[in-house]
Formats: C-alpha cells, sequence, structure tokens
C-alpha cells in the first residue's frame, strides 16, 4: 500500500475560528423593527420591569408591609458561643500511636482542622491505653479512657 497524505487544512493563528454552533452572537436590543427586538427591546410595556434596573427587593409585598416586618423578633444569637465538634471513643482506632490531639485526629482524618474545638464523648469502647492532650472529655469517655489505663491531660 501506497502512502496517502490527505488533504489537512493548516491550522494557524489566522484560521482559528470556534466550531459552528458554539458560539451565538450577543442579543442586539433596540435595533430597529426588523431585528424582532426594536422599540421596546422585549420587555413588553411600560412599567417599573420595563426600566433599566427595575426590580423589586426580596420580600417587598407591593406597599404593603412585608412579612419581616409584620412578624414579632424573638431571642438573639449569642456571638461569644463555642460549638464543639463531636468525637467518640470508636473513632479514637483511627489514630495512630498512644496520644491524642487535636493534631493527631487531623492526622487520622478525623477533623478537617486542627484549630476546631472538640469534645470526646463516650460512645464506644476503647481498647488500648491512650493519653488525651487539649480536647474536652465528657465524664463517660473521661471514665472508659482511665478504665483502660489512659489519661486526660488539659
Amino acid at each position: 500500500m501506497a502512502d496517502k497524505k490527505q488533504d489537512v487544512e493548516r491550522i494557524t493563528l489566522s484560521t482559528l475560528r470556534p466550531v459552528p454552533g458554539s458560539h451565538r452572537s450577543r442579543k442586539r436590543v433596540g435595533r430597529g423593527p426588523g431585528s424582532g427586538l426594536g422599540k421596546t427591546s422585549g420587555k413588553g410595556q411600560k412599567g417599573q420591569k420595563a426600566r433599566s434596573g427595575g426590580n423589586t427587593n426580596t420580600g417587598f409585598e407591593g406597599g404593603q408591609m412585608p412579612m419581616y416586618r409584620r412578624l414579632p423578633k424573638r431571642g438573639f444569637t449569642n456571638p461569644f458561643k463555642v460549638t464543639y465538634l463531636a468525637v467518640n471513643l470508636r473513632d479514637l482506632d483511627r489514630v495512630v500511636g498512644d496520644e491524642v490531639s487535636p493534631d493527631s485526629l487531623q492526622a487520622a482524618g478525623i477533623l478537617r482542622r486542627a484549630t476546631d474545638p472538640v469534645k470526646l464523648l463516650g460512645h464506644g469502647e476503647i481498647g488500648r491505653a491512650l493519653v488525651v492532650k487539649g480536647l474536652h472529655a465528657s465524664a463517660s469517655a473521661r471514665a472508659k479512657i482511665e478504665a483502660a489505663g489512659g489519661r486526660v491531660e488539659p
């Protein structure tokens, strides 16, 4: 068989163009009746929605007192509240070594960040003596850790 050279167009910067159908031309509104989008530019007749920036706020009820102002407000959100991430004793099997700290929990994939506040809870059993440092622990978790021969340090 003889080698047949196919007639392939050479690609250069001057011959680059998008694939047919992949690029839409922008909508040119207000350019006469022949365009189909002349006069009102596809916005219908007059009114607030035909104007530039013409839309209402979220919750706007046509001038009626909006729901979020009609209902009473109660309570507040405490900005100083600390929410602890719960880690159970059964999860500590994934920790390598005998010391449990925020860094070792992060290395084991239990925590995303070592800076998150953590509290050990007593769900599950523990089979080895562990030294827990820098974590809060519930009373049942503390009892199970100490029963296994470990200790909880502040």
